[in-house]
């Protein structure tokens, strides 16, 4: 996170005394965090993290320095950790402060809870106990990225982090590929020309964007070709936070021979389930439709 405290600094005091209003209601409060820049806190967000009787946190020192820069004291209160490694034992000790009439106010690393988040477990378990839950909306990596990408909106998939593993990653960026809408993907920023590579494998001239640290002094957005950015991006891939896009596949009428063409081309050189997934994506037609001619063709060559 981006450090921007206010140059002064009774003025940061002031703001922050400002924002321990009235006492919450008892409920689990999801409270949006800044992406990058630290001014990026709504004014709500702040009001919620100065009242409620109990904080909880993806990682603590996080919380504890964002409201250090916007003066909100902590009060005695200590921050519950609730992180991907403790997340079922840490829900108990939230939760029940909730059963007990008390006000918690969850903060995620940064950015919305709950996308790529532990905070779904939260939200999930206070939703089947009928408990309160109440969101505090403001920054989120999916949602900036999307405004700068220029890429259609109206329909897009949120396909979350890429896999690591590079048979896994082929697979499951074939898989999203093919989704008729724009696609928003996390990346480690030293994977990134991997990724680009793979894609290209798929499709070549898919338009792709790339946003590296948004909202920081950084930013940067790169567009073009998943081959252009492939030549673009180092080796050693980028520094920073990374989201990835797809624009949505160009639409065109495929007839079954000239995906029995396709496939039967691959089939000698790749597995039924490969070459079923890559002329899918190429194709933009549904995977199982692809592997149910792939098996067919595999039949017909054995047979």
């Amino acid at each position: 996170m981006q450090d921007d405290p206010a140059e002064d600094g009774e003025a940061e005091s002031a703001a922050g005394s400002a924002h321990m209003g009235a006492a919450l209601a008892p409920a689990l409060y999801l409270v949006s965090t800044p992406i990058g820049n630290a001014r990026d806190i709504t004014l709500r967000g702040l009001d919620i993290l100065g009242a409620a009787d109990v904080l909880a946190a993806e990682d603590t020192r996080t919380l504890r320095h964002l409201m250090s820069i916007h003066g909100i004291p902590l009060r005695g209160r200590r921050i519950v950790a609730h992180h991907d490694h403790n997340a079922e034992s840490s829900a108990r000790t939230i939760l029940q402060a909730v059963r007990e009439g008390r006000s918690v106010a969850y903060a995620s690393d940064a950015g919305t809870p709950l996308v790529a988040d532990p905070g779904f477990a939260l939200s999930r378990q206070a939703a089947e106990e009928g408990l309160p839950v109440h969101a505090a909306p403001g920054a989120s990596a999916l949602l900036a990225a999307l405004t700068v990408a220029g890429l259609p909106t109206d329909r897009f998939l949120f396909a979350g982090f890429v896999p690591s593993a590079k048979g896994a990653r082929r697979s499951w960026l074939a898989d999203v590929a093919a989704v008729r809408a724009t696609v928003v993907m996390f990346e480690s920023p030293r994977r990134v020309k991997q990724t680009l590579n793979e894609l290209c494998e798929i499709e070549a001239n898919r338009i792709t964007v790339i946003c590296r640290e948004l909202t920081k002094k950084f930013e940067e957005v790169m567009r073009g070709t998943a081959a252009e950015l492939a030549a673009r991006v180092p080796d050693e891939g980028l520094r920073g936070e990374v989201v990835i896009l797809l624009a949505p596949p160009a639409g065109r009428v495929v007839d079954d021979d000239a995906l029995r063409e396709a496939l039967a081309a691959r089939l000698e050189r790749m597995s039924v389930r490969d070459a079923a997934a890559e002329v899918a994506a190429e194709y933009g037609v549904p995977r199982k439709l692809a592997y149910g001619f792939a098996v067919e063709l595999g039949k017909a060559d054995r047979g």
